[in-house]
């Protein structure tokens, strides 16, 4: 399978690094990854099967994450504040970084994409669809929400969160299986090889702890979408599971809700990861919506 190495591209006044999968006469899918995870956090296997069913695959890092632009000149990140309603210190909101977005897709030569978020990824992908429909072919939002207000994390998984952060590559392999034991799936395996891998493939490619601060600023900075999210147009998949403590399914649901024609996939068991037992599925679920979208064909009413 045709894979370029990572690459650097401007966008949007900054660089962003991203690699492909697949070949570029396919149609393009844009995976977004989520809060401090570099691009590798969709798994090799996943862009893979996405690949096997005749997409274009380009994932990519985040600004403030992996070998992107990390915003290090940045007024420092006041999360306490935040997190009693102050986002005064926020250096950039999700519009910013869906911007980074579009201007990736600029640098590509691709027109629109087919857009695939995660956790805070989905709610970049919600905002690009918002600001750019043009760029949009269809939206595939997991485990997302329409504003942290909605569907907020329960008590353990926010402590969790906010936990000091590491200080030491050991330290962030450590508490990323602990994170990950209070966040993730309860009807699926735990992965701890691939989580540690994970945990150490993110500390080499430029772990920046106030960068996670100042993307978690960014969503809590960039308020809710549910008004904007009603006027768009193109077809929509919602993903969520139903034992997710972080974006609880409230969140998916509304977001489902919002958009007028989407389906929504609630995953018995899943948490606030992405499974490998649910790879498939997922990849069969966009591909189907991508074929739909390509083809014209309407997405099942609500």
């Amino acid at each position: 399978m045709p894979r370029v190495s990572s690459s650097r591209v401007n966008a949007n006044r900054i660089e962003l690094a991203y690699e492909t999968f697949g070949d570029a006469v396919d149609p393009p899918l844009l995976l977004i990854m989520g809060l401090g995870v570099p691009r590798f956090g969709w798994d090799d296997r996943f862009c893979r099967a996405l690949v096997e069913r005749g997409l274009w695959v380009i994932r990519f890092d985040n600004r403030d994450t992996g070998e992107s632009t990390h915003m290090r000149g940045a007024a420092p990140p006041d999360l306490g504040a935040a997190l009693t309603g102050d986002s005064s210190s926020a250096s950039y909101r999700l519009e910013d970084m869906a911007d980074d977005t579009a201007g990736l897709l600029d640098a590509l030569g691709i027109e629109s994409a087919h857009v695939v978020g995660a956790s805070m990824g989905g709610m970049i992908a919600q905002t690009l669809v918002i600001r750019h429909p043009e760029r949009v072919r269809s939206l595939t939002s997991i485990m997302a929400t329409v504003g942290l207000t909605v569907g907020p994390p329960r008590q353990e998984a926010l402590e969790a969160l906010l936990a000091p952060p590491a200080q030491t590559r050991g330290e962030h392999e450590q508490r990323t299986v602990d994170i990950s034991r209070v966040i993730g799936s309860p009807g699926f395996s735990f992965d701890e090889d691939r989580l540690r891998e994970l945990a150490r493939s993110t500390w080499d490619a430029g772990y920046d702890a106030d960068g996670v601060a100042r993307q978690l600023l960014a969503m809590l900075a960039s308020g809710d979408r549910t008004e904007a999210l009603r006027a768009v147009e193109v077809p929509t998949v919602v993903i969520h599971g139903d034992s997710d403590p972080l974006l609880q399914p409230e969140g998916g649901r509304a977001t489902a809700e919002a958009i007028a024609g989407t389906e929504l996939d609630v995953v018995e068991g899943m948490g606030h990861d992405l499974p490998a037992e649910l790879y498939e599925r997922f990849a069969d679920r966009i591909a189907g919506l991508v074929q739909r979208a390509e083809t014209g064909v309407p997405t099942a009413a609500r």
